[in-house]
C-alpha cells in the first residue's frame, strides 16, 4: 500500500490536522499529524487498537473518504460558563476496511474547531460478529522537543512540571503541556459513557500514549470516546475553549430541565436536627439555596452494615461533638423547603451499589435535592456504565448530583444536565498551596466543574481570605461548597463575606485576563449585567495590571474589591469604567475578589 496523506482544515483555517496512510506507521498503518497557524503542534502520530478474537483490525486497509463536512450552529445549556455555545468544524470520516475481511471496517471521525482537534473511531453494525473486543489502544500524541507537561496522579494530587520525556505512566487527564515557543495544548477526552477510562503515559521518546483502564466489550454499532486536544496561544485560552469539550457530547437528553437548579452550599457537620436547621438559616442569610448532609448520616460509610435508607448517625461521629441532640432528618428537610433551601444527601457508592433502586425513590420522597455519592469507582468499563446509569437514573427522580472523590468530567452534563458538578480536584480537603490554585485554571478546569470546597475560618490553609474569596470565581462548580470546614456559629458579620452572598456560580460569560500556569491567574466571568473577577497569586507577592475591556463601553461600574491587606481584608469602593487601569496588587499567597455594579 503506497503512502496517503488526507488533510483537514478548521472553518477559520488556523488549524490543519493531516492523516497520513502508510506501510510502516504502525501496527494499523495510520497515523496524524497536527499544525497551528504554520507551527507542528503533534509530529506524525500512530493510531489504532488492539483487539482480540476474530475482530482483530490488522489491514493492510482499503481507504476511502466517505464523509466531509462543514457544522455551525449554537446552542444554549441551562446552566454553564457561558448562556450560549458555538459549536462549529469541519468533519473529515475515513473509512478503513481489510482487504481480507471486507465485513471488518471502522470509520475514523477527524473534527477540527477553532479551539482544537478531536477524534474517534466509530464501528458499524455489521462488524464482525456484531461484538467488539478492545484490548489497548494505539492513539499517540507525538511533541517536538522541548515540550513540558504538568503532570498528576490519582485526580487529587499535586502537579509537578516537567519534561514530556519524563512523563510517568498513567497520568491523569487533562494533561497540559507547554511548547518552548509559548503555545499550549491541553489533552482530554469527551463523551465518555460507555468504555474504560483513558489516562497517558509517556514513551519517553516525546510520545504519549492512551492508556485505558480496562478491557472493552461492545456490541455493534459502537463507538469510543473522542480524544481531544484543546489549542492556546496563552494559557488561559485553555479554560476559555473547554467548550470544545461539551460539544464531544450528545445534546441535552431530558424534555424538562426546569428542576435542575445550580447554587451555593454549606455542608452541615454536626449530623443533627438543631446543627441543620442552623445552617438552613445561614443559607438564607447568606443567599445560599443548600444545604448538605455528609458522611456518618446513616452509620459508618465504609461498613456495609450501615443502611442508607434510614437515619442513624454514625457513633463515632457523635463521640466527637458535645451534646448531639440527635437527627430528625425529615424535620430538618420539611423545615429547609418552607425557607426555599434544598437538602443535599451524601451517600458512599457501597450503598448505592447495594440500594439504589430503593434510594432514590425513597429520597424523592423525603424530599431530598440531590445526592453526593462519594468513592465512586471511576476506572473500568464497567464502572463508567455504572456511573453514567446512575446519573440518568437519578433524572428519572429528578435528583441533581455532585459526584465526589476520584470522578472528573468529559462533557456528560450537557447530556444530563443534572449531572452539576464533581470533585476530581485537590481542593480544600488537602489545604492545597497557593500554587496549586494558580494551576488548576490551566490544567483541571479545561474539563470542566470541579467542586473546590472553598473555606474560611480553618487555621490549616495556606492561602489568605481574599484567595479563597477569589476562588469563587475561579473555581466553577454549579454547585459552590463554601464554608466546608467552617460553621455558622463562626460567622461573625465580616464584611467582606458579602461577596458570597453575591457571586453567582454559573455565567453568562468567561475571560482569563492574565494567568501563568502555577504563577497567577486572573478570571473574569458575567451573570447577567454585573461582572465578578477573582485574581490569586502562588507563594509570591505580585502586582499585575488588568485590562477592564471585557466591561461594557460607555458605561461606568461600582467596583468593591476585596483585598489582602496588614490587619486582614481590606474593602475598597471606586467608579471605573473599561478605559480605567487597574493594577491589582496581591500578598503572597493572596488574591484579591471584585465585583462590577453597573451604574444605572
Amino acid at each position: 500500500m503506497s503512502e496517503r496523506e488526507i488533510g483537514l482544515a478548521s472553518p477559520d483555517g488556523t488549524l490543519e490536522v493531516s492523516v497520513r496512510i502508510a506501510r510502516k506507521t504502525g501496527l494499523w498503518g495510520i497515523s496524524y499529524g497536527v499544525r497551528y497557524a504554520g507551527r507542528t503542534l503533534l509530529q506524525d502520530s500512530p493510531l489504532g487498537l488492539v483487539m482480540d478474537g476474530d475482530t482483530a483490525l490488522e489491514g493492510p486497509f482499503e481507504v476511502e473518504v466517505v464523509g466531509r463536512c462543514e457544522h455551525d450552529e449554537w446552542w444554549e445549556p441551562p446552566y454553564g460558563e457561558r448562556s450560549r455555545i458555538r459549536d462549529r468544524y469541519s468533519e473529515l470520516v475515513v473509512l478503513l476496511r481489510e482487504r481480507s475481511h471486507r465485513h471488518r471496517s471502522v470509520r475514523l471521525i477527524f473534527r477540527a474547531y477553532e479551539e482544537g482537534v478531536a477524534f474517534h473511531y466509530a464501528f458499524p453494525e455489521r462488524f464482525g460478529n456484531g461484538r467488539l473486543a478492545i484490548r489497548e489502544e494505539l492513539t499517540t500524541f507525538r511533541f517536538p522537543i522541548g515540550c513540558m507537561a504538568y503532570e498528576e496522579h490519582g485526580t487529587e494530587g499535586e502537579y509537578v512540571k516537567k519534561s514530556v520525556h519524563e512523563l510517568g505512566v498513567r497520568c491523569e487527564r487533562p494533561l497540559t503541556v507547554e511548547y518552548p515557543n509559548d503555545m499550549y495544548v491541553c489533552l482530554t477526552e469527551g463523551g465518555l459513557t460507555d468504555f474504560a477510562r483513558m489516562l497517558l503515559t509517556s514513551t519517553g521518546d516525546g510520545a504519549i500514549v492512551a492508556h485505558l483502564d480496562g478491557p472493552v466489550e461492545a456490541e455493534m454499532p459502537f463507538r469510543t470516546p473522542w480524544r481531544a486536544v484543546i489549542i492556546g496561544e496563552r494559557p488561559g485560552h485553555l479554560l476559555e475553549r473547554n467548550i470544545l469539550v461539551l460539544n464531544l457530547n450528545e445534546p441535552c437528553a431530558l424534555a424538562d430541565v426546569s428542576w435542575i437548579k445550580p447554587g451555593k452550599v454549606i455542608r452541615e457537620m454536626t449530623l443533627s436536627t438543631a446543627g441543620g436547621k442552623r445552617c438552613v438559616d445561614f443559607a438564607v442569610r447568606m443567599n445560599f439555596q443548600y444545604i448538605e448532609y455528609d458522611a456518618g448520616w446513616y452509620g459508618h460509610e465504609y461498613d456495609d452494615v450501615s443502611d442508607a435508607t434510614f437515619v442513624s448517625v454514625d457513633p463515632d461521629r457523635i463521640k466527637r461533638l458535645d451534646n448531639h441532640d440527635g437527627l430528625d432528618l425529615r424535620e430538618v428537610i420539611d423545615y429547609a423547603n418552607r425557607h426555599g433551601i434544598g437538602v443535599l444527601l451524601y451517600v458512599n457508592r457501597r450503598a448505592l451499589e447495594r440500594q439504589l433502586e430503593e434510594l432514590l425513590p425513597l429520597y424523592k420522597s423525603w424530599g431530598v435535592k440531590g445526592i453526593k455519592p462519594g468513592f465512586v469507582q471511576v476506572d473500568s468499563q464497567h464502572w463508567t456504565r455504572w456511573l453514567t446509569g446512575l446519573v440518568e437514573k437519578c433524572a428519572e427522580y429528578r435528583l441533581v448530583l455532585d459526584i465526589h472523590d476520584e470522578h472528573r468530567p468529559t462533557g456528560f452534563s450537557r447530556t444530563y444536565p443534572n449531572l452539576l458538578t464533581q470533585e476530581g480536584i485537590r481542593g480544600n480537603e488537602h489545604f492545597p498551596t497557593a500554587r496549586h490554585n494558580a494551576t488548576l485554571p490551566f490544567t483541571r478546569y479545561p474539563a470542566g466543574a470541579g467542586d473546590y470546597t472553598i473555606c474560611i475560618y480553618d487555621d490549616r490553609l495556606k492561602t489568605t481570605r481574599a484567595h479563597q474569596l477569589a476562588m469563587a470565581v475561579i473555581a466553577y462548580s454549579p454547585l459552590q461548597f463554601l464554608f466546608w470546614y467552617d460553621r455558622p456559629e463562626q460567622y461573625r458579620g465580616e464584611p467582606e463575606l458579602d461577596f458570597f452572598r453575591h457571586v453567582p456560580v454559573t455565567w453568562d460569560d468567561t475571560i482569563v485576563s492574565a494567568g501563568e500556569i502555577g504563577e497567577y491567574a486572573v478570571v473574569a466571568r458575567r451573570s447577567g449585567q454585573e461582572w465578578f473577577l477573582g485574581a490569586i497569586t502562588n507563594e509570591q507577592a505580585r502586582s499585575i495590571g488588568v485590562e477592564l475591556n471585557f466591561l461594557d463601553p460607555g458605561r461606568t461600574y461600582r467596583a468593591i474589591r476585596y483585598a489582602d491587606g496588614e490587619d486582614g481584608t481590606v474593602i475598597m469602593e471606586q467608579e471605573i469604567n473599561r478605559e480605567t487601569y487597574w493594577a491589582l496588587h496581591m500578598a503572597a499567597s493572596g488574591g484579591v475578589a471584585v465585583r462590577f455594579v453597573p451604574e444605572s
